[in-house]
């Protein structure tokens, strides 16, 4: 086991690297909001996660020798919200961070990589030092994913529109190429009942702590469309007014439309999107993505539907052909925690139990997501007028509603 947990990390790690090297260096301190971070301080982040929650306390209980750590003050700027820990800069200044400079942060994720397979390399590695290696891999996936999406948000406020790379956007059309169905949505029904929901726990595999503990919901029978909402679709709901009725938002929704001039989907630009490898001809068949909640749910609404419950998608996640590898896909549901839920002692503990509340939940994973990184159960979240996310949305009825196609 710590043999294969050994190369996962050291593939997982490069791959951080090899994210940024299409990269410019002015291109690192890149932050277009508060709510993105650049790449550099995700890649710090990553490294002062691991040290701190790893390779510092295994040093102080003797199972790493010589690892020097991060100088004074390095702490402050790469903790991102985990408040036991210590103070942090504010989220909207990481991209002030020219210092460090980028070899120096690169110097620090060898020596803590180098640290991390010292602890693996020693005979019969407790799995608790197992079980916090395998959440710091989990954990800089997603940073993985963010790093992404956060640099198409910075790029797109750039008049040149910048071009970072065509893979992302090969993913994504492959993806939905692949698993397209074709035609008008069908509907797939579910008789409802006292159905589970949640991480099972005589699953071996990974787990947030969010996605447990597995329990018991009553539904009443529903059904969900076999695709997700397509380009073409969402066209319909602009042509008839769809950004100008009020009858259709949450009244918080109708206010962001308001206030932001909301007429599109955040990188509609004409009759292109922009995207990672910079304007793409719209396809009207693709799934339509980069929506908030909001417009999620006011599109449902328009179109005589609703959005699903995550539980209602989770239980016909494996018989639907676009749940995962296109887009996150937005839910009915508020990310609350399950019942039973119980955060993790410590610091740790802080990982998603604090942001349980003004969220919403995204299910599924999207062309951005890891290979590996995604799976049924997995709970992302969101605030309701956020994105810039690789969102997109999926259908729901009650069983017997007709709404449009």
């Amino acid at each position: 086991m710590e043999m294969a947990l050994a190369q996962r990390l050291s593939r997982v790690r490069q791959h951080s690297l090899e994210l940024v090297a299409p990269l410019e260096p002015e291109d690192l301190c890149l932050q277009g909001m508060a709510n993105a971070s650049p790449p550099k301080w995700h890649l710090g982040h990553a490294t002062w996660f691991f040290e701190t929650f790893v390779v510092l306390p295994a040093q102080n209980a003797g199972l790493i020798n010589g690892h020097q750590p991060a100088p004074e003050g390095w702490g402050y700027l790469f903790n991102s919200y985990y408040d036991a820990v210590g103070a942090r800069i504010d989220r909207g200044d990481r991209g002030l961070l020219s210092r460090p400079p980028f070899a120096a942060v690169v110097a620090w994720r060898h020596a803590v990589d180098a640290a991390l397979q010292q602890l693996l390399d020693g005979d019969r590695v407790d799995p608790h030092w197992l079980s916090l290696i395998e959440l710091g891999l989990q954990h800089e996936q997603q940073h993985q994913e963010l790093l992404l999406m956060d640099l198409l948000d910075g790029f797109s406020r750039n008049p040149l529109e910048p071009v970072y790379d065509a893979g992302p956007e090969q993913r994504f059309a492959d993806a939905w190429q692949q698993q397209h169905p074709g035609g008008e949505p069908r509907w797939l029904e579910h008789d409802g009942g006292l159905v589970e929901l949640g991480h099972a726990q005589a699953d071996p595999g990974f787990h947030f702590d969010n996605e447990a503990p597995r329990h018991r919901v009553w539904l009443e029978p529903f059904a969900l469309a076999n695709r997700l909402v397509s380009n073409g679709d969402y066209a319909a709901f602009i042509g008839d007014g769809g950004y100008q009725r009020p009858e259709l938002w949450m009244s918080e929704g109708w206010a962001v439309v308001c206030q932001r001039g909301w007429q599109a989907p955040r990188y509609w630009r004409d009759g292109d999107d922009y995207t990672l490898a910079g304007r793409q001809r719209r396809n009207p068949a693709a799934p339509v993505r980069h929506l908030s909640w909001f417009e999620a749910d006011a599109y449902a609404r328009w179109a005589g539907c609703r959005l699903p419950s995550e539980t209602e998608w989770e239980l016909l996640a494996e018989q639907l052909p676009q749940a995962f590898g296109v887009l996150w896909q937005w839910t009915a549901s508020p990310y609350r925690p399950y019942p039973g839920f119980a955060p993790a002692p410590g610091a740790v503990g802080e990982y998603n139990g604090k942001f349980m509340s003004s969220q919403m939940v995204l299910r599924g994973s999207c062309h951005l997501t890891p290979p590996g990184h995604e799976r049924l159960t997995y709970r992302n979240f969101f605030g309701p007028a956020d994105r810039w996310m690789a969102s997109g949305l999926r259908l729901a009825k009650d069983s017997g509603e007709a709404g449009r196609p």
